[in-house]
């Protein structure tokens, strides 16, 4: 698994507002953790309604800042984000964890 081409395809799916490929991308079981919204997202049902809120009620457009690979199964990125929220752009980060070639863990965050 070429984890750096895993996570672009996974931002352009974000970015294409694509709800099937963005979750294709997940283990069906997997959770993101994002304490920006003070909630977990379980699941393909949970993290498809994270992305429907965030993602595509706020025509969030993601660009990759920066990739760090932690080990075969981490990694840490960094990205930007513009939409139609009251910031308009704000960073970001998520820490990803991986399992049988998908996303498994998303600690997703706001950089304030």
């Amino acid at each position: 698994m070429d984890i750096r081409k895993l996570i672009a395809r996974w931002i352009a799916a974000a970015n294409a507002y694509d709800t099937a490929q963005y979750l294709d991308f997940y283990l069906p079981d997997a959770v993101l953790d994002d304490p920006s919204v003070g909630r977990r997202f379980e699941g393909h049902k949970g993290i498809g309604n994270y992305f429907d809120s965030y993602f595509i009620g706020y025509n969030t457009q993601t660009a990759l800042v920066d990739v760090v690979i932690l080990d075969a199964t981490h990694a840490y990125v960094e990205v930007a984000f513009a939409g139609d929220f009251p910031e308009g752009n704000i960073g970001g980060t998520f820490d990803l964890t991986f399992k049988a070639g998908k996303i498994a863990f998303v600690k997703a965050d706001l950089l304030h």
